[in-house]
């Protein structure tokens, strides 16, 4: 795993929530979950690494386990309503935007795009989709969800990325094989993560050659 690390990228998730802590980690889930800003921040290897930071294995070097879920958590979810309402705001025009440094038509396009193979699930499997996760929120807003259903699968979708991601790597992080190939975990757990999309990409494709 040398010839590819988190650490290469200028994000290693160790060393960032080592610096900053629960409050550098609560701001990346944040950004990372509605702002435009966010979709280059490492999601998924933050949450595994934050768990395994705060059991005995990983040194304790974060707070009990049940804060870090809470704040991963609250984070996650005020994250999707930021971005939810800022596509409400901004609307349409966002379909329009011109390219800049930190924003990408295509990104805007490609979560459009999902939103429209999977509807409100999208919020909950975009979760696990790089990207697709700090944009679904937005084109939720632009194209006007219904509030209250948004909201509904925006707590199912932070309950089962944020929460269940950072538990996994709080129980995992005890074994050693895990404890001593953090990095492999890692990326296991990422593709673990993005199976439910995988199949409902599947379905879909199945559903759509059948009509």
């Amino acid at each position: 795993m040398h010839h590819f690390t988190l650490a290469a990228l200028g994000l290693d998730p160790q060393s960032l929530l080592e610096k900053g802590g629960l409050a550098l980690f609560a701001a990346i889930i944040f950004a990372e979950s509605g702002l435009l800003i966010g979709f280059f921040l490492p999601g998924d290897s933050l949450l595994f690494i934050a768990g395994f930071l705060s059991s005995d294995a990983g040194g304790n070097v974060m707070p009990a386990l049940p804060w870090v879920l809470l704040c991963g958590f609250v984070a996650a979810v005020a994250g999707d309503q930021v971005g939810y309402l800022f596509g409400k705001k901004v609307g349409p025009s966002l379909f329009t935007r011109p390219d800049s440094r930190i924003f990408r038509q295509a990104n805007v396009l490609k979560a459009h795009a999902f939103f429209e193979r999977h509807g409100a699930k999208t919020i909950v499997l975009a979760r696990f989709v790089p990207i697709v996760r700090t944009f679904a929120p937005i084109v939720a807003g632009v194209g006007e969800m219904r509030y209250r259903t948004f909201v509904v699968f925006n707590v199912i979708g932070a309950l089962l990325w944020a929460v269940g991601i950072t538990t996994l790597g709080f129980f995992l992080g005890e074994i050693d094989f895990v404890k001593n190939n953090i990095e492999l975990a890692i990326l296991a757990i990422i593709a673990v993560s993005l199976l439910p999309v995988v199949l409902e990409f599947a379905k879909h494709r199945r559903a759509a050659k059948a009509r």
